[in-house]
C-alpha cells in the first residue's frame, strides 16, 4: 500500500522540479544522433540527399508512474545549390517537439526554424565547418486537475478535494528561444567520416515559472563528436559521444554500433545495426537498427542503473527513431560522407 501511495507522489515531485524555482531542464534522447536539430542546429542540411525527415518517440518511467512522453519530428533540406559555391551547403529546416509529464499535468510544445551554412574547407567540400542558428517558439501548459500535491496526502491516500496549498501565478506560458551551434565534418577516404560539434541552447535563459518565484531555463552547453569507418565490405563501425551541461546537471553519453551489410548493393545497401550507449551513472541502452534504402529505423531501451533503480526495477525508457532521406535524382550532384551516429 505504501508503494502505491508513493507513485503519484513521485509524479508530483518530478513535475514540480519543472514548476518550482529549481532550474528547469531539457528533455534528452538516448538516440541523440537521430534527432539532429535538437542536438545542434549546425546539422541542418548536412546529409546525402535532397531532403531529410527525422522523427523520435520516447516513453520514460512508465514503471514508476504515468510515463513521460516526448516526440519530435523535423525536416530539412539545402537551398541555393546553383548560387553558392560548389563546395558549400546552405541548409534550412523546421523542428516540432511535444512533451508530456505527470500524466498530462504538464504539456510542452516547441516549434523551431533552423538554418546552417556549411563552408567548404577544400575544393570538393569533403571538409566543412558550419555555423547553425535556430529560433523557436515554446509553449507550456499546466493542468492542475491531473496533479496531486503533498497537502492532499492523507492516511487514506490522496484526496483531490483538499486544497493543494500551492498558488500558481499562471497555468500557461510561452516565449521565443534562441540556439546556436558549430559543426566540423570531414570525409576520410571514400566512406569514412569524423565530426565534432558544439551547441549552446537557450541563449536568453527564459523564465518558465508557474509560481511567483522566477524559474529560468538554464542554458544548455553540448560538446559532441563521432565517426564511421568501413572495416570490410560487410562490416562498418560507428562511435559517438557527447557531454552536456545544463545548470547543475551534467550528462556524459558514449557508445557505438556495428553496421552489418546484409546485401552488397554498392549504392543502396541494407545494413543491420547493433550496439549500445552508456549514459554515465544513469543507464545502459542497447540499440538495434535497420537501414533499408532511404529509411533508417532504430530502437533503444534504457536499463536504469542510477540510485532510482530499486524503484524502477532497472527499467527506464523505450525510444524509437526513424529517418528518411530522399536520394539525389541528379547524378552530377556531389556525394557527401555524413554523420550517422
Amino acid at each position: 500500500m505504501r508503494n502505491l501511495l508513493l507513485l503519484p507522489l513521485f509524479t508530483a515531485v518530478v513535475l514540480l522540479c519543472n514548476v518550482r524555482p529549481a532550474g528547469a531542464q531539457d528533455q534528452h534522447f538516448t538516440q541523440f544522433f537521430a534527432s539532429p536539430l535538437t542536438l545542434n542546429p549546425g546539422f541542418t542540411g548536412l546529409f546525402n540527399g535532397d531532403f531529410r525527415v527525422a522523427g523520435n518517440y520516447r516513453n520514460q518511467w512508465y514503471t514508476l508512474s504515468t510515463p513521460f512522453v516526448t516526440g519530435t519530428v523535423s525536416a530539412d533540406f539545402d537551398i541555393l545549390k546553383n548560387t553558392i559555391a560548389y563546395n558549400d551547403i546552405w541548409g534550412v529546416g523546421v523542428l516540432a517537439m511535444y512533451d508530456q509529464t505527470g500524466g498530462g499535468g504538464l504539456r510542452s510544445n516547441y516549434l523551431g526554424l533552423s538554418t546552417a551554412y556549411h563552408k567548404g574547407l577544400d575544393e570538393e567540400g569533403r571538409q566543412t565547418l558550419a555555423l547553425g542558428l535556430q529560433i523557436a517558439l515554446s509553449q507550456k501548459r499546466l493542468d492542475l486537475q491531473k496533479l496531486s500535491f503533498e497537502n492532499q496526502l492523507t492516511n487514506m491516500g490522496f484526496n483531490p478535494t483538499l486544497p493543494s496549498g500551492e498558488y500558481f501565478n499562471r497555468t500557461s506560458l510561452s516565449y521565443v528561444d534562441y540556439n546556436v551551434g558549430l559543426l566540423y565534418n570531414a570525409a576520410i577516404g571514400e566512406a569514412d567520416n569524423l565530426y565534432f560539434g558544439a551547441s549552446y541552447y537557450h541563449i536568453t535563459e527564459p523564465d518558465e515559472a508557474f509560481l511567483k518565484q522566477a524559474d529560468y531555463l538554464k542554458a544548455r552547453y553540448t560538446l559532441h563528436g563521432g565517426g564511421g569507418f568501413v572495416v570490410s565490405e560487410a562490416v562498418r563501425v560507428y562511435a559517438s559521444a557527447l557531454y552536456m551541461q545544463q545548470g547543475g546537471a551534467q550528462e556524459i553519453n558514449t557508445g557505438g554500433a556495428l553496421g552489418l551489410v546484409v546485401n552488397k548493393v554498392e549504392d543502396n545497401p541494407t545494413i543491420f545495426y547493433i550496439g549500445g550507449w552508456y549514459r554515465w551513472n544513469d543507464a545502459i541502452s542497447p540499440y538495434i537498427g535497420l537501414e533499408v534504402g532511404s529509411f533508417q529505423a532504430g530502437m533503444s531501451y534504457d536499463i536504469n542503473i542510477s540510485d532510482l533503480s530499486p524503484a524502477s526495477h532497472y527499467q527506464g525508457g523505450l525510444e524509437l527513431s526513424l529517418i528518411y532521406i530522399h536520394q539525389h535524382r541528379d547524378p552530377n550532384r556531389k556525394k557527401l560522407v555524413c554523420p550517422k551516429f
